[in-house]
């Protein structure tokens, strides 16, 4: 079962649901300990006092903010904990807003949102309520020592949560001068066609992060004493002339297509080619060796 992060009470209007939350998704990726060059022992970084000129525990850790230069005033966990305002316990639901009105450049973490047994029918009917009419409800709730905005949606399997950057965290986008710029109907007519040929449903599963896999297939081949193959990259031409551009584009994407209709399968007995070292999905370590990382 995932971990709660965050449990506490949901509300709207009189209606009081208990609920916790737990994260929804958590990137993936390989990380690199950093060694010593000279004998490949792993470096540390521990606490260090400069002052005291020794190394410190977490317990003697306190939280300061400088006002000045190597000016603090400090706090205690106790005294933040103080300063917490409603919504670390109580996410009341501010007001009801349109899901297609949401833009998702505003979305921050995503997480599941779940009732706790005595709040099951009360969830339940504003799921429904908002799967029927489109909205979604925007919060407040504070974690982690901040207060977030936070929107929640209705899926097909329950409620998801988002916290939001807040509209002054957003960045300006730069100008992008196309208002002096023409386009031919035809050049927008291929385009389009372009965009139809390269349709598809959205199915996140068959997406895979190509460098995570090339990077444990390197860690596979460096442990058999094997070279490091090397990805060939793509050239990129710059384009001359958009119309002979997007013409070309639109014939490499039929020309498969087209293929396929014409002879049928691939004949029996060819194999597509396959790498030198294939991607794994762990590297087992050797026994009586520690794994840097």
């Amino acid at each position: 079962m995932a971990t709660t992060v965050w449990k506490g009470h949901l509300t709207f209007g009189l209606i009081s649901i208990p609920m916790r939350m737990s994260a929804a998704a958590r990137g993936e990726r390989i990380s690199f300990n950093q060694l010593h060059n000279v004998c490949h022992s792993r470096l540390k970084q521990p606490l260090f006092c400069p002052v005291c000129n020794r190394n410190v525990e977490r317990s003697e850790i306190v939280k300061g903010y400088e006002y000045e230069k190597d000016q603090y005033v400090l706090f205690s966990e106790e005294e933040l904990d103080k300063i917490e305002p409603s919504s670390a316990k109580v996410m009341e639901i501010l007001e009801f807003v349109k899901l297609d009105d949401m833009d998702p450049l505003y979305f921050d973490s995503s997480y599941y949102v779940a009732p706790e047994d005595a709040g099951v029918k009360a969830y339940k009917l504003l799921l429904s309520a908002m799967q029927q009419s489109g909205y979604g409800a925007i919060a407040k709730l504070t974690m982690h020592q901040r207060e977030h905005i936070v929107i929640l949606r209705p899926g097909s399997r329950g409620m998801t949560l988002h916290t939001m950057f807040y509209s002054n965290e957003i960045r300006a986008a730069e100008s992008v001068p196309t208002d002096k710029v023409e386009l031919k109907d035809q050049e927008k007519k291929l385009a389009q066609q372009l965009i139809e040929s390269l349709a598809a449903p959205f199915e996140p599963q068959k997406y895979r992060d190509e460098y995570q896999e090339n990077v444990k297939a390197m860690i596979a081949a460096k442990l058999k004493g094997q070279e490091v193959t090397e990805v060939a990259q793509p050239h990129m031409a710059p384009v001359i002339d958009l119309m002979e551009a997007l013409k070309k584009s639109l014939a490499e994407k039929q020309a498969p297509a087209a293929a396929v209709a014409s002879e049928g399968a691939a004949p029996a007995g060819k194999k597509p080619p396959a790498r030198a070292v294939q991607p794994i999905s762990s590297v087992q370590k050797r026994p009586g060796k520690k794994a840097a990382g």
